[in-house]
């Protein structure tokens, strides 16, 4: 059972890997914490996955120079081995004060059917009254008070509607953010695994080719019996 060089403990079998097996940027990059170590050394599968993450967070910081926050918040999840997926509904709601919640609510009746049933129902009994019903009416045609109502209400309409509209762009942005941050994640955690099948693969090769080795020895040795046998009959 090897040691590993990194944490001076016993690794398990099938777990440890020789340092001439790692890939050469991640051999580099284990030679910076740990200037001792060198192709003949071992390690566990779990500290080559670590350093695996670490190696892909430093590609990435090398391609687009300064990260930005929302790169930072996938390099750390990749680190971590933490989840991104999230309830950004939840996340926004959370962050609404209460005027933005009115708006929404009041943009959300703004747009509806039942508003118009009741904005038109409103406005044919105003001219019902005005009308047919009293004979003082209080606002009389032209309907000069009703105008003044419905031009207040448009004009408080109007800035409520956008404040939806804008909450509305900004849970759009949140979302695309969040898909970004989801695909490269993808995008980092399949070269990740295309790392473990290369490595996979080559100790396999080296398994297969152990194997041939044990074959052909063990031909040698029937051929060299064989020909004992015969020697002797």
């Amino acid at each position: 059972m090897e040691t590993s060089y990194i944490s001076k403990k016993k690794i398990g079998k099938g777990e440890e890997i020789q340092g001439q097996d790692i890939r050469d940027g991640i051999f580099n990059l284990l030679r910076m914490d740990f200037p001792g170590f060198s192709k003949d050394h071992y390690i566990s599968l779990i500290e080559l996955n670590k350093y695996r993450r670490l190696y892909l967070t430093s590609l990435i910081s090398q391609e687009k120079g300064e990260l930005a926050i929302i790169d930072l918040d996938v390099m750390d999840a990749i680190k971590n081995n933490s989840i991104l997926s999230e309830n950004i509904q939840a996340e926004i709601e959370s962050e609404l004060t209460i005027g933005e919640k009115i708006a929404d609510k009041v943009a959300l009746f703004g747009g509806s059917w039942a508003f118009i049933i009741v904005f038109f129902s409103f406005i044919l009994l105003w001219m019902m009254i005005n009308v047919w019903l009293l004979t003082n009416s209080f606002d009389p045609f032209q309907f000069i008070l009703l105008n003044l109502i419905l031009s207040c209400l448009a004009a408080i309409q109007a800035p409520i509607i956008m404040m939806s509209q804008n909450r509305q762009e900004q849970k759009d942005r949140l979302r695309g953010e969040h898909d970004y941050k989801i695909n490269l994640k993808a995008e980092l955690e399949i070269k990740l695994l295309s790392e473990k099948i290369d490595h996979l693969l080559v100790n396999q090769n080296k398994k297969l080719l152990e194997i041939q080795d044990i074959q052909t020895d063990y031909l040698d040795y029937l051929e060299d019996l064989m020909k004992e046998i015969k020697r002797k009959s």
